[in-house]
């Protein structure tokens, strides 16, 4: 079984997930600290509003990036020159 680390999580979260790579920690971050602003009720609804949307793109953002990759973890692996086919079992 390969090396995994774990990470440290908040008490929210489940202590057993996964390392998650750096661009989705980033945009959860993002939007943990749009979805704080926007719970401290000290904003414009102009302001509330732009930062409505900016949410929802860092949200389809960080969809699109798990899809793509559950989608190459489901796709086979291109056959490379010289490689010899697996027996079937």
């Amino acid at each position: 079984m390969p090396n995994r680390t774990r990470t440290v999580c908040g008490p929210q979260q489940s202590s057993t997930l996964f390392a998650v790579s750096d661009d989705l920690t980033e945009l959860s971050a993002g939007l943990r600290e749009i979805a704080e602003r926007l719970r401290a009720g000290e904003l414009e609804p102009g302001e509330a509003l732009a930062l409505v949307e900016e949410c929802a793109q860092l949200a389809a953002e960080a969809s699109a990036r798990v899809d793509q990759r559950a989608r190459a973890a489901l796709e086979p692996l291109p056959d490379l020159p010289g490689q010899l086919p697996l027996p079937a079992a």
